[in-house]
């Protein structure tokens, strides 16, 4: 059983950064591969973004791909996304998500474990 809690999310202005936490509680952190989805408001939940167990192994969507970085510290039992040059359509609620499976996966469907997310507002 893990249990996750995400924060770090706010309102910034577009081209702005913010970097999102997820801290992990429970047994065996580092034997879980992460990811973060999204959700804005009348859409779908979205993938974008997701890590191995060792953090050695990255995947994105297309739309985030070169202005989000994810990252883990199995030290810490948390995991990052550092957003960079933020746009208004990214403005979502955040959700960090677990699998206990070495290999990362792009749909929520492979995740077992989720938090209550975090929301990331973009204005222009």
């Amino acid at each position: 059983q893990v249990q996750l809690v995400e924060s770090g999310g706010g309102l910034v202005q577009a081209g702005g950064s913010l970097r999102l936490s997820c801290a992990a509680s429970g047994r065996d952190f580092s034997i879980y591969a992460m990811g973060w989805f999204r959700q804005a408001p009348g859409k779908e939940r979205e993938f974008v973004a997701s890590i191995n167990w060792s953090g050695t192994g990255t995947y994105y969507a297309d739309s985030v791909k070169g202005r989000f970085t994810i990252s883990r510290d199995n030290t810490k039992n948390t995991m990052y996304l550092q957003l960079n040059t933020l746009k208004p359509d990214d403005t979502a609620v955040y959700t960090c998500a677990a699998r206990p499976r070495y290999s990362y996966r792009s749909d929520p469907r492979d995740y077992d474990y989720w938090g209550q997310g975090t929301q990331v507002t973009v204005s222009s």
